[in-house]
């Protein structure tokens, strides 16, 4: 893949862009166009000021230490936890505290109302807190059991 600019670091750790001309801009933001259903593609180098600089169809066709750099830069503006078990929950009716384990180790939070349960393409689901952190279950039909029962209550 033949690129029109160099990605680097300044030296405040903010991702700068470089064209061919010179033109250097920092503070670039990688966008996903479809973060759930397909991460390493699609990605959009955004200005500070929110105009698009560069298109990335396909993370994996870059260079590996540019692709490293766009992923260590998602990684630090993304945060959403993957559940892979459901626990418990506190009550039946919300406000309730769920006690789920991720991707990222077991943790709790408070589900306000079951409509912070947002349905995604196929069996995905995306669950808010009561702080706006966003806990996603790819699919819902690979849970175990216990898990697929306490989330049917809430659906």
């Amino acid at each position: 893949m033949s690129l029109d600019f160099q990605l680097s670091r300044d030296a405040f750790g903010k991702l700068t862009l470089t064209t061919t001309d010179g033109i250097v801009h920092s503070g670039v933001v990688p966008v996903r166009a479809f973060p759930i259903s397909a991460p390493g593609q699609d990605i959009s180098l955004v200005s500070s000021d929110g105009h698009e600089l560069a298109w990335l169809p396909n993370l994996e066709a870059l260079p590996a230490d540019l692709a490293n750099l766009v992923r260590e830069e998602l990684a630090n503006r993304e945060f959403m936890p993957e559940i892979r078990h459901i626990l418990k929950v506190s009550s039946f009716a919300t406000p309730s505290t769920w006690t789920v384990t991720t991707d990222r180790g077991e943790t709790s939070f408070i589900l306000k109302g079951e409509d912070d349960i947002r349905r995604l393409a196929g069996p995905a689901l995306l669950i808010a807190d009561s702080h706006g952190i966003q806990f996603l279950i790819r699919d819902r039909n690979v849970l175990d059991g216990h898990s697929r029962k306490i989330l049917d209550r809430f659906l």
